[in-house]
């Protein structure tokens, strides 16, 4: 039986604003400034933003390193920063203010008890996702482990609001996603180099929250199945048999098996493949520019062969 949403249909979006403002006044939340640069390619016009604050991020990490016994005691989510906490969704997740956030409003989807970020995602986690990316346009996505670029070994999804940049009304990939197939078959996105596979969602289920996330996990397996994964027991446990990432919209999904974490030390995560990169330094910046935002994600998950 489906565990209900704590958090009432339409009033997310409230709480994260003032949850936001409470902790940027309390300085819990830490934003991170950046530079943002646009390169074309391969039809998807690219975000880049040169992060330069980004050890900071880094630096918050290891000093809880430092300061605890073990990593689970060095676990941020356990428990959370009060100070950040948006909302309870259910028995089994809730949702947290990212504190070391480059985009504004940037979520996590937390499970309440230890699971490793490199089990497979289950129906509550689709629930909890679906729950939250109804209620605002936004971009959920997965990092399945340090190779497919999280930074945590606490399972957590996120969420970020769209659009990713004010000069553009979607998603930098979007514009090649109407050459896919729209009826729900898993397929391959034409222009997107990078191994992928790629399913439609009805988007008129948005209203439907919890049965457009019974559909979603089913095309999950799908998708995994496509791209040549399958769950691995371990301890009881389902985890995954290879990294990866997932994007997951109220419209489509898409999921990118990774072979490295990076090239050329440009770390990439799940919203490389939406068309939004980052680099630390101007040395990066020449890196991406002189290689192409595409080379760089056929690098880290493989080209489609010709």
């Amino acid at each position: 039986m489906n565990t209900p949403s704590r958090e009432s249909s339409g009033t997310l979006w409230s709480a994260i604003v003032r949850q936001t403002a409470h902790a940027l006044a309390c300085g819990a939340l830490r934003r991170i400034q950046t530079r943002l640069v646009t390169i074309e390619d391969g039809g998807v016009r690219f975000l880049i933003r040169q992060v330069s604050s980004l050890e900071r991020k880094e630096q918050h990490a290891q000093q809880r390193k430092t300061e605890s016994p073990s990593n689970r005691a060095a676990n941020p989510f356990l428990p959370c920063e009060p100070d950040l906490f948006v909302a309870d969704l259910s028995d089994t997740h809730l949702v947290l203010l990212n504190k070391f956030n480059v985009i504004d409003h940037h979520l996590l989807i937390v499970t309440r008890r230890f699971e490793l970020q490199e089990n497979l995602l289950n129906p509550a986690d689709f629930r909890a996702l679906f729950d939250c990316i109804t209620q605002f346009e936004s971009l959920g996505f997965y990092n399945s482990g340090p190779a497919a670029g999280a930074s945590q070994p606490h399972k957590h999804l996120q969420i970020v609001p769209l659009p990713l940049d004010e000069s553009a009304p979607h998603l930098p990939i979007e514009p090649l996603l109407a050459a896919a197939r729209n009826d729900g078959a898993v397929c391959t996105v034409p222009g997107l180099g990078f191994v992928h596979a790629f399913a439609a969602l009805d988007e008129k289920l948005a209203d439907r929250p919890q049965e457009l996330a019974r559909i979603a996990f089913d095309t999950y397996l799908r998708l995994l199945d496509a791209s040549g994964l399958h769950a691995v027991d371990v301890d009881g446990e389902p985890r995954q048999s290879a990294p990866y990432n997932l994007l997951v919209t109220t419209r489509w999904m898409m999921l990118v098996p990774r072979s490295v974490e990076s090239t050329e030390g440009i770390a990439v995560n799940a919203l490389g493949f939406a068309g939004s990169l980052f680099v630390r330094n101007d040395a990066q910046m020449q890196t991406i520019t002189r290689l192409g935002p595409m080379n760089v994600l056929q690098r880290v998950a493989g080209t489609i062969a010709a």
